[in-house]
């Protein structure tokens, strides 16, 4: 499989709409975070989209990633997608589409709905004429996680829903349901408006949905942060039940970043703690590479349910 070769993310998310499990949007930023998520995929033989945001885009230099990504591929049988997490005009979706991406998300949720659909639109126009596929977003989430920042929260509407993906032409559709952005999730009790899930799913039965701000937060992770020096208080993130629940009402892609940089962050805390002697990066940074493989390959077998479905 070569770079030109990535999998059509649409052809994935139809099949696991169709199957009831969730393709995994993981984001990643360095080598060591990619290869994290691609092993994981070949573990669990499961199809994988490796996201990157504006700010992880800007962190990974845009020259490096075609290259890196197109060696990972060629190197691998899982089905893997190419995704602009949350691109928030029409030049860098433009530039990463010129870039070699497969698919890209234009993020117009923050604009007045007349707005969203007319950015929305031009993205999937030049997109379409490219071969990508392209995510819209309709309802806001709360939270904050590179440059999306957002004080409040907006449920989707279902009828609305409908009529901005007849308007836009759109392949997938974020919509907000109660999830948010970030490790603080929530600050009482965590339950998503499956409801609302349930009406959009009957409404667009042939469109993906896509959940964003799903990170669980494990506490395992936060704990090991703050006994080694970090102060992360009250995270909490979507239980692990709820995810598996939208799974079974018409969410096929729920993406993860958060989760992943609580993963790493404390692997690298313990590590040089526990080991004062060692300045080798690849020793440490090895530790966190395969504390993020096992979380992501358990994300996929027991949460996303995408566990052999690489096929």
């Amino acid at each position: 499989m070569r770079l030109n070769q990535l999998t059509n993310e649409c052809d994935m998310l139809l099949k696991a709409k169709k199957e009831h499990y969730a393709v995994g949007a993981f984001n990643f930023s360095s080598i060591e975070i990619m290869r994290a998520i691609v092993d994981a995929a070949e573990m669990s033989r499961s199809p994988v989209i490796l996201a990157l945001s504006e700010g992880g885009l800007k962190y990974a230099e845009p020259r490096y990633i075609k290259h890196v990504v197109g060696v990972v591929t060629e190197m691998t049988d899982i089905p893997v997608a190419l995704h602009l997490d949350h691109g928030k005009n029409f030049e860098i979706v433009r530039d990463v589409i010129d870039l070699g991406f497969n698919s890209v998300m234009i993020d117009g949720s923050s604009l007045p709905y007349e707005e969203n659909i007319a950015i929305t639109k031009k993205v999937v126009e030049y997109a379409h004429k490219h071969g990508v596929v392209v995510e819209g977003e309709l309802g806001v989430l709360a939270g904050v996680e590179d440059d999306v920042k957002s004080d409040v929260h907006k449920y989707t509407d279902p009828e609305q829903a409908v009529d901005f993906v007849k308007k836009t032409g759109v392949d997938s559709l974020a919509i907000a349901i109660g999830t948010s952005h970030g490790a603080y999730k929530f600050t009482g009790d965590a339950k998503l408006r499956i409801d609302i899930l349930e009406q959009i799913n009957s409404l667009l039965p042939e469109v993906p949905l896509v959940l964003h701000g799903a990170s669980s937060v494990p506490q395992n992770f936060v704990k090991t942060i703050n006994e080694y020096g970090g102060n992360i208080v009250g995270a909490k993130g979507v239980p692990e039940e709820e995810i598996r629940e939208a799974c079974k009402h018409g969410i096929s892609k729920v993406n993860c970043d958060t989760d992943l940089r609580l993963a790493f962050t404390a692997t690298i805390r313990k590590f040089l703690v526990e080991n004062p002697t060692i300045f080798d990066p690849r020793k440490y940074l090895q530790a966190c590479k395969d504390a993020m493989r096992d979380f992501v390959a358990g994300k996929m077998k027991d949460v996303l349910l995408s566990a052999g479905k690489a096929h």
